[in-house]
């Protein structure tokens, strides 16, 4: 006789041992929102596609819900963030794991996520789909079979897909099952089954591994990551030349990450391309003062193979920012972009969308080379997302775990750029513990930061 097929709670503690240190894991609902209450408090940032990132468990506060619309709590440091900006959290690639539970997975990974075949085709994605395309590893924990004995593993789905080729691996109430080029491979059984059992009650051609295991059940310990560093030098140590970096500031004093911009001069890395509003006008501009720190110091030495900004020359012709000089002399590249779709090319950027349609810049230089379209009348021309391999950005406070608060208007570049980088550094005024952030002030959720480091009292923002 087979055994007795695994509860909810049993499930849920195997899926957490596909979780690891400082992961960011979208749940779905049904089964997945168990996953918070099974693992140490603060090793791994999990999401809802409530707006919570920063799951804790469940919790009869009903200002914050889950995936299920059940009450959830925070961990301290989880912030509040609103349907866009989870949206592209999820979209973007800046989730590790996506935890679903499907209606049917086919042995292709393709996945049904909820619908019924009494609806006649119609389904219900919700953001199921947004958290399979923007995870790096996508698990379905699901029951077996449905309550009419049917498998919900199948050769191909029977019912309408809504994913495709997106399942990494299956984690059911009898087995654990791995999703690869070849098909399925049955990886795990539940203690009591065997594998003759699960490949009979299984829809679809199922290799049993030679290395077949039986399900364990041990919950990992997970670490907190250390994201302070000692200094700029410190934190922008690896950058590597020729690297693409988001450089914050609407120019000026007030919101430049002034002390890893002198970082990143003192490595001397070469062939930098920043993304910036500007290339380095303050000195000559109303916005600052002939010795402040901008983007002059990287191109007066002779770090700087291209810009992207807004605001490349200075308001006044008698008086040349360093950055005009070197394009001039034919030492630097420059791709201008008008101000609103810079920071839309950047929200793009990091919210997994590769292009968008805009009436900025039609019938003029800026369309040069790029696509036009007229929609209801009207001219657009492409746009193109932006990705950066660093990011360095001024905030005014960050706790531990990287959450961001801001002062003032240097919020306005910061929080997107954010977004968009492989590795962002925050140059803040002081660092706090977990919790002395309100949920509700945090602009820059942690996840997106990488590294953290205390601007210096005694540093001046002017050389």
């Amino acid at each position: 006789m087979p055994g007795t097929p695994l509860d909810a709670d049993a499930m849920a503690h195997r899926a957490a041992q596909e979780m690891f240190s400082g992961a960011v894991v979208a749940l779905g609902p049904g089964l997945p929102c168990r996953l918070p209450d099974r693992l140490p408090i603060g090793g791994v940032w999990f999401l809802a596609d409530s707006g919570v990132v920063g799951v804790r468990g469940m919790d009869t506060n009903t200002s914050a819900v889950d995936a299920e619309g059940d009450s959830v709590a925070l961990i301290f440091g989880g912030a509040f963030t609103g349907l866009v900006e989870i949206a592209g959290i999820l979209r973007g690639g800046h989730t590790d794991i996506a935890v679903l539970q499907p209606a049917q997975v086919a042995a292709n990974g393709d996945f049904v996520h909820w619908t019924t075949a009494a609806t006649n085709g119609l389904f219900a994605p919700g953001s199921a789909v947004d958290m399979a395309y923007g995870a790096s590893k996508v698990v379905a924990l699901m029951p077996h079979r449905n309550a009419d004995g049917s498998s919900t593993i199948a050769g191909e789905c029977s019912l309408p897909v809504d994913c495709a080729g997106q399942v990494d691996i299956i984690i059911t109430d009898v087995a654990v099952i791995n999703v690869g080029q070849d098909g399925l491979e049955l990886v795990e059984t539940a203690p009591g089954w065997t594998a003759d059992e699960v490949v009979a009650m299984t829809d679809a051609p199922l290799a049993v591994s030679s290395d077949l295991k039986e399900m364990t059940f041990q919950v990992p310990t997970l670490e907190i990551p250390d994201k302070v560093y000692a200094s700029a030098v410190e934190a922008l140590k690896d950058v590597p030349e020729g690297a693409i970096i988001n450089v914050d500031g609407f120019a000026g004093p007030g919101g430049m990450a002034h002390y890893l911009m002198v970082g990143l001069r003192d490595l001397g890395v070469k062939g930098l391309q920043l993304i910036s509003n500007t290339a380095g006008v303050a000195r000559v501009s109303g916005f600052g003062a002939p010795n402040i720190i901008d983007h002059s110091i990287l191109v007066e030495n002779n770090q700087v193979a291209k810009a992207t900004a807004s605001y490349p020359v200075s308001p006044s012709a008698s008086r040349p920012s360093a950055f005009e000089k070197a394009y001039n002399r034919g030492e630097t590249e420059l791709e201008v972009v008008p101000q609103g779709t810079l920071a839309e090319r950047l929200r793009c950027g990091g919210a997994g969308v590769a292009a968008f349609y805009t009436p900025t810049g039609a019938g003029t230089l800026l369309a040069e080379g790029k696509e036009a379209r007229t929609i209801n009348g009207k001219d657009y021309i492409l746009e193109t997302g932006l990705r950066a391999d660093f990011c360095i950005i001024r905030g005014h406070k960050a706790d531990t775990l990287g959450n961001v608060v801001y002062k003032g208007t240097s919020r306005n570049f910061n929080p997107v750029m954010a977004t968009t980088a492989k590795i962002t550094v925050v140059e803040v005024d002081e660092i706090v513990e977990p919790g002395q952030l309100g949920p509700e002030e945090i602009v820059t959720p942690g996840l997106f930061v990488d590294r953290i480091v205390v601007r210096p009292a005694d540093f001046s923002a002017y050389l």
